[in-house]
């Protein structure tokens, strides 16, 4: 039979787990991708947008006249044209030497020379060159997800083959961890990861089997670290590379634990969703953020409006939303899937902390992006 594993007669606090398991931890290697494939990854270094429209285009179809010809033209007093004007379409190229688009009733062509009967001012009807994009102008800056948004300039831009850092992430699930296995997929991928899922019975062969290091950058274990007799993923772990920590001072999630296979950085999650999602969010999504170049995730600083008191040695994760200008707690250590669902932001209480009084300004991180 095998042994329970056991957590430490002390947890390891937060911040120094989550320093060991970063340190030394570098951006992969960019790789190209159509535009079609990037959304979501991490923009690496780009090269400078060429101009969009690259020529003055029709806006919309008439006439391509240059406006300076056309100064005091009306209907009452037109003005005859030896030559009839070219007739553009919308999104045409405008002609050399012409800077404005009149409508087709503008131009009289009924008699014998065509006649102009109302003026233009430059850039009438027009789109000039560099309006949309300008010249030079990036993408989107490194470091930064592709959102539709940018991928619409890149398409625009005629550009085929965009550099981004996209993070190859494993999932291993063992034993029913479905459901939270499909939260953090679904997680990894909307921060950009690559990820392939598998799964493993609770044996420790088995687990370490499925740690398999080639083809991924990071590797996630679902379920297995807790004390129970079935409960083997971290001496799975320990067997194939180096186990740096179980048990983190993390509230929810304490029987989480980090490692790494050779240069593989590995994160244990427990299986229920609420310890998993607060685990992500304080170790694993750090981990996956540095591999793909991210930079800063985006946070909202806000008066509390209500006192969160919080236990000291203990990390706790906090669930808020806004309301009137205020965070208003949903949960605090004890996450349950409606508040994770609800939640607009997520507050890491540092373990040296006691807490946070009502009106203190603090700094979330948004979950709605």
């Amino acid at each position: 039979m095998v042994s329970a594993q056991r957590l430490p007669a002390s947890l390891t606090a937060l911040d120094v787990a989550l320093a060991a398991v970063l340190r030394d931890l570098v951006p992969v290697q960019p790789i190209e991708l159509p535009p079609a494939d990037a959304l979501r990854s991490i923009a690496a270094e780009m090269p400078a947008l060429r101009a969009c429209p690259p020529h003055d285009v029709a806006v919309n179809d008439g006439w391509a006249m240059r406006a300076n010809d056309l100064v005091g033209a009306s209907s009452y007093a037109p003005l005859a044209v030896t030559e009839l004007p070219v007739w553009v379409v919308a999104g045409a190229a405008m002609p050399d030497g012409t800077d404005c688009v009149v409508d087709a009733d503008a131009v009289d062509t009924s008699g014998p020379l065509p006649q102009v009967l109302a003026e233009a001012i430059p850039g009438q009807g027009v789109r000039r060159a560099g309006s949309d994009v300008a010249a030079g102008r990036a993408v989107i800056a490194a470091g930064e997800p592709l959102l539709p948004r940018g991928l619409l300039l890149a398409r625009a831009a005629g550009l085929e083959l965009l550099r981004v850092r996209r993070p190859r992430l494993r999932i291993v699930n063992i034993a029913n961890g479905e459901l939270t296995a499909q939260l953090i997929a679904d997680t990894a991928r909307l921060a950009g990861a690559e990820v392939t899922c598998t799964a493993a019975t609770p044996d420790v062969t088995a687990i370490a089997s499925a740690l398999d290091t080639a083809g991924c950058d990071l590797i996630i274990t679902i379920g297995g670290t807790g004390v129970g007799h079935t409960d083997a993923a971290v001496n799975a772990l320990a067997t194939r590379g180096m186990l740096i920590a179980h048990g983190i001072a993390l509230q929810p999630g304490r029987t989480m634990a980090v490692g790494r296979i050779d240069a593989t950085s590995v994160v244990a999650l427990p299986g229920a969703p609420d310890q998993a999602f607060a685990a992500w969010w304080a170790i694993a999504l750090p981990l996956l953020d540095r591999l793909s170049g991210r930079q800063p995730r985006r946070t909202l600083a806000l008066p509390l409006e209500r006192k969160i008191a919080s236990g000291v040695g203990i990390a706790e994760v906090v669930l808020l939303t806004r309301q009137q200008g205020y965070w208003a707690v949903l949960a605090i250590g004890d996450l349950s899937l409606d508040a994770i669902a609800r939640a607009e932001g997520l507050l890491i209480v540092p373990g040296a902390a006691e807490g946070f009084a009502a009106g203190t300004l603090v700094d979330a991180y948004m979950l709605r992006e």
